[in-house]
C-alpha cells in the first residue's frame, strides 16, 4: 500500500478550533503537491476515492489538497480539479479534509461512497488576515503596530508608470505627491510628514525582502501581489537606520499550486491635457501690448485696423500638447507540481506624453521559483529584469520663455510656429518689443533631445532549513544593479547653436546578505511565541562617467561620436562606496489570543559616520489588547472586533553622503605664468564629527469592527520627534571654510489617522465603501543657535529671492515673503511695512503660506451586481498652499512681449479700476516674492471611475478560460479646485523640503482606458 504525504503549505496558523495550513511565504501563497512515500505498517489493501473540487461558481480548483484526517495521506487535484486518493479497505469513520488557499475547508465522511464531488466556498477574510511585516508575516488580527495594506485590485485600478502612484489616497498617513505629469515622472511619498532637513524624506522600499534604492520604477502594477506600509516605530524599527520615513513592503506575485495558470492583462489609454490655461488670443495680446506702450510713453505697437484683423492667432498650447496613448500589456504563466512552483512573466508599458516628443517605455521580465528539496530544506529565487527608456520633453523652470513649457505659455499668439520655408520661426525677431530670451517651444520639441536608458536588475535567492518544525534558518542574498545612460543633444538648427552633445553614464550596485533564524511555537494552547534574530550586510557602490562636446559640422552623429566635436569637454568621473552592517532581533508573544506583545532592536553600523559614532541602536516595543476576546464582551452582537494598540520606538536616518565626515581633496585648475596646472585642494565644507539622526515615535491605535465586521474603523494618534537633525551650517570666513554639516536641531510631527470600511449591502447586489483621512502637524523645534534657514532661491529676472523658511516653532518649509497692501496712486504694488520704519526691506517679510495640508483623504465606492462592477475613487487635499512661480513672469513681466492669462488684460489697474487683480501694465512695474503668488492648492479629484463586466464562465467548466473581465475607466476626469494653473497636484522641485512649488511644470493629464483581464 502506498501513502501520500502532503505538505500543503510551509507553515500553519490556527483559526478557531481547526488547524488550517498556510504558506510561510505569503508572497507566493503556494500550495505544495504531494510526495509519495511508502508505509510499511499498512496491512489493508487500498481502495480509491475520486471526484472533482470546484469553487462556488462551478470552476475547477487545480491544486486543492485532499487529506485523510489525522494522517499524512493525501492527494492534490489536477488541472481540471479532479483528484484520486487511496484509502484503507476499512473506510468506516474515515474523514476527508478538502482545503484550498482562500477557501473555507470542508470535512466529509466517506461512508460507502467511491465518488465525492466537493464545492468549496471562498473566504476572502481569510486571505486578508495574513500581512507582510519586516522579515516575516503575521495574521492581521495579531498586529501590534500601525500597518496599512493595499491589495492588488487597488494597485491595478488604473494604469500608472510608477506603482507608487497607485497608493495615492489608498492608505491613511501616506501622502503621495506626483512631481509632474511627464511620462515616468518622479513621485514623492511622505509617511506621517517630513523628518529630515539634510536627508531624503521618502520611505524605504523593500521588494520581496530586498531594500531597494529609490522609487520602484522597475515594477509593473500587474507584478504586485500586495503592498504593506509600515508607519509606526514598532513596525519600522526592525529596519533601524532606514526606517525613520516609514517602510513600504512590496510583495510580487509567484507561482500557485499545481497545474498551469496563464494570466493576461491588456489596457489601452488615451491621455489629453486636463484643462488649457485661458491665455490671451491675438487681438487681446495686441491690445495689452498697446496698453503697455501707452503707459510707458511709447508709440502704439499696433493700429486699430491691425488689432481688429488679428483674430485668435496661434494657440501655442495646441502646438505643444497632444492626445497621447498608453499601452500596457502583461502575461504571467505560473503553476507547478510536486515540490516546485514557478512563475514566469513579462510586461510592456509604453506611454507617450501629452507634450509632443516625450515618452516612457518599460520592458520587464520576472521569474520566481520555489522548490522544496526535502522535508527540511527549501529554496526560493526571485528576479526582475527591466529596461527603461525615457524621452524627456519636460523642460521646466526658467523665465521669459527660456524653457519649453514656459515658452508655450508666453509665446506671442501673433507669431507663426514656422517660417514659410518650413524652418522654425525665431519668435524674438517678430516684434522689436519681444524679449530676446523668448525661444520658440518647437525648438525644444524638434531640435533638442534627452533620452535616458536604464537597465535594472533585481535578484535575490534564499535557502531555508528547518532542523525541527519550530525553527527556520534562512540564508538569503541578493543584488540590485542599475546602469543608466543619459544622452543630451541640441542640434545645429536650434537657435544660436552649433551642436552640443553630452553623455552621462552611471552604475549603481548594491549587494545584500541576510541571515535570520526564527523560532515559532504555541505552548499549552495559550502561549504563542515567535522569536527572530539575525544579521545583515549591505554595500552600496556608485560610479559615473560624463563627457561632452560642442561644435559639430553635422547633426549626423548626435551623441554617437563626441570626438567629432570642435570643442571636446573635459570628461569627469566619480566613485562612492558605503557599507551597512546590522544585527537585529524581535520577539512576538501572544497570550490566550488576547494580549499581544512585540519588542525589537536593531543595531546599525554605517561607514558614513565618524569614528565613535558609526553605530546606532534602534529599539521598539508594542502592546495590543484584543478586548473583543474578553469574556465580558461575549454574548453581544454589536462589537465583533475591538483591539487597542500602543507602541514606542526609535528609528534613524543616514542623512549624509558616504564621505561627508572625511576631509576630502577636490581637483581644479589654475594658471601660473603662461601654464595651466591642475591641483588638489580641500573643499569648502568643513567635515564634522557627525552622529545619527534619530526619530522617536509614540503611537496609540484602535481597530474596531461592528456587526460581524460589516463596519470597520481604524484610528491612530502619533507623536514623532526627530533629534540631532543634520543640516548645513554657515561658518565665519576666518575658518577657511564656508559651511559645515552638523547635528543642530529637531522636528516634530504629530497627527491623527482615521479609516472606515462599510459593507452596505452584501446580497446579490454588493456595495462597499471605504475611506481614510489624515491630519499631520509639522513643527521645527530647534535649529542651530535658533537661527532661521532661508531656502528655495528663485531667479526669474523680475524676482530673485528666497521664498521658503525654516524657523523654530513654525511648520517646515513655510513660504516667506511680503504681504501686499493694494496699489499706489500710480498703480504700482504697495507692500506692507510691518516694522513701520518707512521702508520696504527684508525686515518686512513674513509668513505668507504653508505647503503642508491641513488634511488629505481618499474615498472609494465599490458596487457589484451579477457580473457588473462600478468603482468610484475620489482623492484630495485640503489647506495646502502652492507657490505659483509660473505666474511671476507670466503675469508680472510687462514690456517683454510675453503672452499672459486673459485676466491680466481684463482686470489690471487703471484710474477707473483701482481694486484690480493686477497692477498697472508697465515695464517699470516691480514685483517681489509676495502673497500674490501663493494660492490655495486644495482639491477634490475623481481619481478613477471604472465600469467592468465579469463574464460568467460556468458552462466552460474552467477547461480553457477560467475568468474574463473587460472594463472601461477614466482618470482625473473631474477636479474641483480654486488653483488657477494647470493642476493643483504639482511639486516641481521633487521632494525633500521643497513641497508646493509650481514652476512651469509638466501638467498631469486626464485619460480614458479600455482593458481586459483573462485567466486561462
Amino acid at each position: 500500500m502506498k501513502k501520500f504525504s502532503t505538505l500543503i503549505f510551509l507553515a500553519s496558523i490556527s483559526i478557531g478550533s481547526s488547524c488550517e495550513v498556510f504558506a510561510e511565504n505569503i508572497t507566493s501563497l503556494t500550495l505544495q503537491d504531494t510526495v509519495p512515500i511508502s508505509d510499511p505498517k499498512a496491512t489493508n489493501e487500498p481502495s480509491s476515492i475520486s471526484g472533482t473540487v470546484k469553487d462556488e461558481d462551478g470552476n475547477p480548483l487545480p491544486g486543492a489538497a485532499v487529506q485523510i484526517k489525522g494522517t499524512q495521506t493525501g492527494a492534490i487535484s489536477d488541472d481540471s480539479g479532479n483528484y484520486s486518493i487511496d484509502i484503507p479497505e476499512n473506510s468506516e469513520g474515515v474523514v476527508l479534509v478538502f482545503s484550498f488557499l482562500g477557501f473555507q475547508s470542508k470535512e466529509v465522511e466517506i461512508g460507502n461512497r467511491s465518488t465525492i464531488d466537493i464545492t468549496l466556498i471562498s473566504d476572502d477574510q481569510e486571505l486578508e488576515e495574513v500581512v507582510v511585516i519586516g522579515y516575516g508575516s503575521t495574521r492581521k488580527a495579531d498586529l501590534t503596530g500601525s500597518v496599512a495594506q493595499v491589495n492588488t485590485e487597488e494597485i491595478n485600478a488604473f494604469p500608472t508608470s510608477n506603482v507608487l502612484q497607485a497608493l495615492n489616497g489608498r492608505a491613511p498617513g501616506v501622502q503621495v505627491i506626483q512631481n509632474n505629469g511627464a511620462p515616468g515622472g518622479g513621485v514623492s511619498v511622505r509617511i506621517r510628514g517630513a523628518n529630515s532637513i539634510q536627508g531624503d524624506n521618502d520611505p524605504l522600499y523593500v521588494i520581496d525582502g530586498f531594500p531597494f534604492s529609490g522609487n520602484p520604477t522597475n515594477l509593473n502594477n500587474s507584478d504586485i501581489a500586495s503592498i504593506e506600509i509600515l508607519k509606526d516605530a514598532s513596525s519600522t524599527a526592525i529596519y533601524g537606520s532606514r526606517g525613520a520615513n516609514g517602510v513600504v513592503l512590496i510583495t510580487t506575485k509567484s507561482g500557485k499550486g499545481a497545474g498551469t495558470v496563464v494570466e493576461f492583462d491588456a489596457a489601452y489609454s488615451l491621455q489629453s491635457l486636463r484643462e488649457k490655461l485661458n491665455l490671451m488670443n491675438g487681438t487681446q495680446y495686441a491690445q495689452l501690448m498697446n496698453i503697455q506702450a501707452e503707459n510707458d510713453g511709447l508709440q502704439p505697437y499696433f493700429s486699430d485696423v491691425e488689432i481688429n484683423g488679428f483674430g485668435q492667432g496661434t494657440d501655442w498650447q495646441d502646438e505643444v500638447f497632444q492626445q497621447a496613448p498608453i499601452k500596457n500589456t502583461s502575461l504571467n504563466i505560473s503553476g507547478g507540481g510536486g515540490n516546485t512552483q514557478f512563475l514566469v512573466g513579462g510586461s510592456i508599458y509604453q506611454q507617450d506624453g501629452i507634450i509632443k516628443g516625450s515618452d516612457y517605455d518599460r520592458y520587464s521580465i520576472r521569474t520566481t521559483i520555489n522548490h522544496k528539496i526535502s522535508e527540511k530544506f527549501s529554496v526560493d529565487f526571485n528576479s526582475t529584469l527591466s529596461k527603461l527608456v525615457t524621452a524627456r520633453r519636460d523642460s521646466e523652470g526658467g523665465s521669459r520663455g527660456a524653457s519649453m513649457i514656459g515658452a508655450a505659455i508666453v509665446a506671442s499668439p501673433l507669431s507663426d510656429p514656422y517660417n514659410s520655408d518650413g524652418t522654425i520661426n525665431n519668435l524674438a525677431d517678430d516684434f522689436a518689443f519681444v524679449s530676446p530670451d523668448l525661444i520658440n517651444p518647437l525648438y525644444f520639441i524638434n531640435e533638442q533631445s534627452t533620452v535616458i536608458n536604464a537597465n535594472v536588475v533585481l535578484a535575490n535567492a534564499a535557502i531555508n532549513y528547518n532542523p525541527i518544525p519550530e525553527i527556520t534558518i534562512r540564508i538569503a542574498g541578493g543584488v540590485e544593479n542599475r546602469d543608466d545612460r543619459t544622452d543630451n543633444y541640441r542640434s545645429r538648427n536650434f537657435i544660436n547653436s552649433n551642436g552640443n552633445a553630452s553623455i552621462t553614464t552611471s552604475q549603481y550596485i548594491s549587494r545584500l546578505s541576510e541571515n535570520t533564524i526564527t523560532y515559532a511555537d504555541v505552548f499549552n494552547e495559550k502561549h504563542d511565541l515567535n522569536v527572530l534574530a539575525g544579521f545583515t550586510y549591505q554595500d552600496f557602490t556608485t560610479k559615473y562617467l560624463a563627457g561632452s562636446g560642442a561644435g559639430f559640422l553635422s547633426d549626423l552623429y548626435e551623441t554617437d561620436n563626441l570626438g567629432a566635436s570642435e570643442t571636446p569637454g573635459i570628461p569627469t568621473s566619480g566613485y562612492a562606496n558605503s557599507v551597512l552592517l546590522s544585527y537585529l532581533g524581535r520577539i512576538n508573544y501572544g497570550f490566550a489570543d488576547k494580549y499581544l506583545f512585540t519588542a525589537s532592536v536593531r543595531a546599525d553600523g554605517s561607514s558614513r559616520y565618524s569614528e565613535g559614532n558609526k553605530w546606532g541602536y534602534f529599539p521598539s516595543g508594542a502592546l495590543a489588547w484584543k478586548v473583543s476576546e474578553e469574556n465580558f464582551m461575549q454574548g453581544q452582537e454589536t462589537v465583533s472586533t475591538l483591539k487597542l494598540r500602543a507602541s514606542w520606538g526609535l528609528t534613524g536616518s543616514q542623512a549624509i553622503d558616504p564621505y561627508a565626515t572625511l576631509n576630502r581633496l577636490f581637483p581644479g585648475y589654475t594658471v601660473f605664468g603662461d601654464e595651466l596646472y591642475n591641483f588638489l585642494a580641500p573643499g569648502s565644507t568643513l567635515p564634522g564629527e557627525l552622529k545619527w539622526e534619530t526619530t522617536q515615535q509614540f503611537d496609540l491605535g484602535m481597530d474596531l469592527g461592528l456587526i460581524n465586521d460589516r463596519i470597520i474603523l481604524g484610528a491612530d494618534y502619533y507623536l514623532k520627534t526627530t533629534e540631532d537633525l543634520l543640516s548645513t551650517v554657515r561658518l565665519p570666513s576666518s575658518y577657511g571654510y564656508t559651511t559645515t554639516i552638523d547635528n543642530v536641531g529637531s522636528i516634530e510631527n504629530r497627527g491623527v489617522e482615521l479609516s472606515l470600511f462599510a459593507q452596505v449591502f452584501s446580497t446579490e447586489f454588493r456595495w462597499s465603501l471605504d475611506g481614510n483621512i489624515s491630519f499631520n502637524r509639522n513643527k521645527v523645534i530647534s535649529l542651530n543657535d535658533g537661527q532661521p534657514i532661508l531656502t528655495n532661491f528663485i531667479n526669474v529676472i523680475t524676482v530673485a529671492d528666497n521664498f521658503s523658511i525654516m524657523e523654530e516653532g513654525r511648520p517646515l518649509g513655510q513660504f516667506w515673503g511680503y504681504q501686499e497692501d493694494g496699489y499706489t496712486e500710480s498703480g504700482a504694488i504697495r507692500y506692507k511695512d510691518l516694522n513701520n520704519d518707512g521702508e520696504i526691506t527684508d525686515e518686512d517679510k513674513t509668513y505668507i503660506g504653508n505647503p503642508n495640508p491641513d488634511f488629505f483623504y481618499g474615498f472609494n465606492s465599490n458596487m457589484t451586481f451579477k457580473g457588473f462592477q462600478l468603482d468610484l475613487f475620489f482623492q484630495g487635499s485640503k489647506g495646502n498652499d502652492i507657490m505659483n512661480v509660473s505666474a511671476i513672469s507670466s503675469t508680472m513681466d510687462y514690456g517683454q512681449g510675453l503672452n499672459m492669462p486673459e485676466e491680466v488684460l481684463l482686470d489690471h489697474w487703471t484710474p477707473q479700476n483701482t481694486d484690480a487683480n493686477y497692477p498697472k501694465i508697465s515695464r517699470s512695474t516691480v514685483a517681489r516674492v509676495s502673497d500674490r503668488f501663493v494660492e490655495d492648492g486644495s482639491y477634490l479629484r475623481l481619481k478613477n471611475v471604472m465600469l467592468a463586466y465579469n463574464f460568467p464562465l460556468k458552462n466552460t467548466n474552467g477547461k480553457f478560460i477560467q475568468s474574463l473581465r473587460i472594463y472601461a475607466s477614466g482618470q482625473n476626469l473631474l477636479t474641483f479646485t480654486d488653483y488657477s494653473w494647470w493642476d493643483p497636484e504639482v511639486n516641481s522641485k521633487g521632494g525633500d523640503n521643497r513641497l508646493g512649488i509650481d514652476h512651469f511644470s509638466y501638467p498631469i493629464p486626464k485619460s480614458y482606458t479600455l482593458g481586459l483581464n483573462a485567466t486561462f
